[in-house]
Parts: C-alpha cells; sequence; structure tokens
C-alpha cells in the first residue's frame, strides 16, 4: 500500500495543531524533517503518529525538553509514566491562571504575589504545556491574605515563609532521594516485572505515598504548632500572675 503524503497544512488538520505548531517542533528536533519536492515540504503518517505522540505527552503535563528526551528513549516506559504522574495533578480541564488572573481572583495586588512568587511560595503547575495557578493556589492566596488581615507584617510573614520553604525543599529532595531508592529502583531492577508492569507499579506506588506523606506532614505541623503556642501562653501568662500575687499583702 503506497504510503500517504500530506502538506504541512493537511498535516497540521490531520493532528489538531497549528502549521506554526509544527515548523516549531520540526525546528526543536521533536518532529523529522519532511521528504521535498521542490519547494513543497511532504509529511507521512510517521510525522502525524509523532504529533499526536507529542500532544499525548503534553497533556501529561511534561515539557518539551522532556518529550523529546521520551521520544529520544531517554526516559523508559516506567519513568515516562511516573513522570506523568507526577506532573499532571488536578483534573484535566481545570482552569489555569496566570497571576494576572490570580490577582483578581483573589483580590490580591499582582505585585504582592509576584513576591510571592520570587521567594518560591507560590509554586506554578505545569499541564499540557501550559503553567499556572489553579483554584487550590486562590485558595492558599486567600489563607495569606486572612494572616495579614489580624495584623501580622507582611515582610515578617515573607521571611518566615522563605525559611518554611528551605527547610522544606531540603526535605522533598531528600523524600525524593529516598523514595528512588527504596521505591523507583528495585522496582525497575526487578526482571520478572514487564516494562508495563513495572509502570503500573511505580504509578500506584506515588499514588499512595503522596497523600500519605501529605497527611502526616500537615498533621505534624498543626500539632507542634499548636503545642508551641500552647507552652507560650503558659509562659507569658504565669509571669503577670506571679507579680500580681507578689503584691497582694495578706
Amino acid at each position: 500500500m503506497e504510503s500517504v503524503e500530506l502538506r504541512v497544512e493537511e498535516l497540521a488538520a490531520a493532528a489538531g495543531v497549528r502549521v506554526d505548531t509544527v515548523r516549531y517542533y520540526q525546528a526543536k528536533g521533536l518532529l523529522p524533517p519532511p521528504r521535498r519536492a521542490g519547494r513543497v515540504a511532504l509529511y507521512d503518517e510517521r510525522h502525524l503518529e509523532r504529533l499526536r505522540r507529542v500532544k499525548a505527552l503534553q497533556a501529561k503535563g511534561l515539557s518539551l525538553a522532556v518529550i523529546q528526551r521520551v521520544l529520544e528513549g531517554g526516559l523508559d516506559p516506567a519513568d515516562e509514566a511516573l513522570l506523568g504522574a507526577v506532573s499532571d495533578r488536578g483534573a484535566p480541564d481545570e482552569e489555569l491562571m496566570d497571576l494576572e488572573d490570580l490577582a483578581r481572583r483573589t483580590g490580591i495586588p499582582e505585585a504582592l504575589l509576584q513576591a510571592v512568587v520570587a521567594e518560591g511560595l507560590l509554586v506554578p503547575v505545569r499541564r499540557a504545556g501550559q503553567s499556572g495557578y489553579t483554584e487550590q493556589d486562590a485558595s492558599a492566596a486567600r489563607a495569606g491574605l486572612t494572616l495579614l488581615s489580624f495584623g501580622l507584617p507582611l515582610s515578617e510573614l515573607l521571611g518566615l515563609a522563605g525559611r518554611h520553604h528551605e527547610h522544606v525543599v531540603e526535605i522533598c529532595e531528600r523524600a525524593v532521594a529516598l523514595f528512588d531508592e527504596h521505591v523507583r529502583t528495585p522496582l525497575r531492577a526487578d526482571p520478572s516485572l514487564s516494562p508495563e508492569e513495572q509502570a503500573s507499579r511505580l504509578v500506584a506506588a506515588f499514588e499512595a505515598l503522596l497523600p500519605a506523606v501529605t497527611t502526616l506532614v500537615a498533621h505534624h505541623f498543626a500539632r507542634v504548632l499548636l503545642d508551641r503556642a500552647t507552652r507560650h501562653l503558659e509562659a507569658v501568662g504565669s509571669a503577670p500572675e506571679r507579680a500580681a500575687a507578689g503584691r497582694v499583702r495578706p
């Protein structure tokens, strides 16, 4: 059967992308060069399948740089599936907002949100080749606004949040290393598992561990915060009481 050849406009229409997207992918090395018939570029089924593959990987939240590694064989199926699970958080149709939209949604000045992002305290999600903020980020931003509404100084809050962020990054990097050492590496090295089984088990492990770790961290933080608050109130409350008792004469 003779191979069907497509002009760039026909290829773009069949793949559901724009013509300039086809050319951009080609320039990035994500798409093989077409066959040339004079000045006309002709594409075939391989190009169409490659475009559909890129779109599917983008829908998982993978960046073009990572997609190129996948296409070149730099990531095996197990790691590809795990990376997709890590990247694709939230509903696929969930609205992604830029900072301007987030500021409008929350009533927080965009300049303040930019400062929070610069401190690493507001991290965008990546989905289908785009990055942005979700309603969860809006809720977190409103929570920060609540702290300010009670008179807590912005500079002090940003400083405290920055210190917290530094420790969280360090702990998260260690947690990722533990997952890699004790979960990912043994699964990928298990000769009894097919690549599909490795991918399935890796994703299942991640999906189970993420909420477990999140629950543990949130629980511990809340308990420690309440414990410190209780100790502080007991300490500051006892001094005036002792002073008042010292002034009372029998």
